[in-house]
């Protein structure tokens, strides 16, 4: 293995340029050449790949986004595209390729390493939706930044006496909306996975109430639906009066925190560690704070769950 290639694919998540910084460091150190694709898999099929040195990943490390640019590429996903793709691998040298990304660029990875180019996935999404790692590079920054919201947010709550529905991101997973509710009070969390308790969620806003409280958060989850028509229902429902503020792409951006810096370099050197060992089809990741690797197939076959047990927490200690 003497040249690899990295991209990143799908949504933007902080801590990414971390990822990128560890692949095309540790790759040197052994003495291999690193190639940048621009634009993830579009820009594979492009041919928009660049050779990369120590200085390309310079002062990068803190730095949210992606250096390297993400897209989503329907192309691809045609035998033609990844036919493309293969040609510029072939026109370039590339002996492996490193994919940062979620599921979709994962599956992209599996389908090149099928054709006979091996990849590696690394877990680069705020949703912490993927199979086999504890936790995702992205989440903990994303999470970090919906908590200094609510915090916001609740001060306003405070002085007008008011109900506030605040939607996160995470897709078909709670675990944002899940965490950053247990992290700051919210009387209640709606998420994907429990999406039949919303009466509680009422009943537990009107009991508030009754006893004197003077306002409530309620955090939902974008998988679970709109927050603005939760708003309706919970204000039909309590009589209380309800604001809603969806806190959309404020989530994916700013600086990466110190964990998401550090699992990013853990799990990029990770990847590059395995090409060495002529592994391929895998996706690195961590597990009590262990890194860990699943074949690719495997995490695509099965699904993230939540923390039932902190979910459970979570009802107990908004009574």
């Amino acid at each position: 293995m003497k040249k690899i290639g990295i991209l990143t694919s799908g949504g933007d998540a902080p801590g990414m340029n971390a990822a990128i910084r560890a692949v095309v460091r540790k790759a040197i150190y052994h003495g291999m050449e690193v190639y940048g694709v621009r634009s993830g898999y579009q820009g594979l099929m492009e041919g928009a790949i660049e050779k990369m040195e120590l200085g390309s990943v310079g002062d990068i490390i803190h730095r949210g986004g992606t250096i390297l640019q993400s897209a989503r590429s329907d192309e691809f996903k045609t035998e033609e595209g990844q036919e493309k793709a293969i040609e510029q691998l072939k026109k370039f040298g590339i002996d492996g390729l490193i994919v940062i990304g979620g599921d979709g660029s994962f599956r992209g990875a599996q389908k090149l390493t099928e054709k006979g180019y091996p990849c590696i996935g690394v877990p680069g999404t705020i949703d912490n939706d993927i199979y086999g790692t504890d936790f995702t590079i992205g989440f903990d920054t994303a999470l970090n930044t919906i908590i200094e919201a609510i915090d916001k947010i609740r001060d306003t709550a405070t002085s007008h006496e008011r109900t506030y529905i605040i939607e996160v991101m995470g897709r078909d997973a709670g675990d944002l909306a899940l965490w950053a509710g247990l992290a700051d009070g919210a009387e209640s969390i709606i998420i994907p996975e429990k999406p039949d308790e919303f009466h509680e969620v009422t009943e537990r806003v009107i009991r508030g109430h009754e006893r004197g409280k003077k306002h409530s958060i309620i955090v939902v989850a974008e998988g679970v639906g709109s927050g603005f028509e939760f708003g309706k229902k919970i204000e039909k429902e309590t009589n209380l009066e309800t604001r809603v503020s969806v806190l959309g792409y404020i989530q994916r951006g700013g600086s990466p925190t110190a964990s998401d810096r550090v699992l990013a370099s853990r799990l990029g050197a990770h990847a590059v560690d395995l090409l060495l060992q002529g592994i391929s089809g895998k996706m690195v990741g961590i597990h009590h704070n262990q890194l860990v690797n699943h074949d690719i197939s495997t995490i695509l076959s099965r699904k993230h769950h939540i923390d039932e047990d902190m979910y459970q927490l979570s009802k107990e200690l908004s009574i």
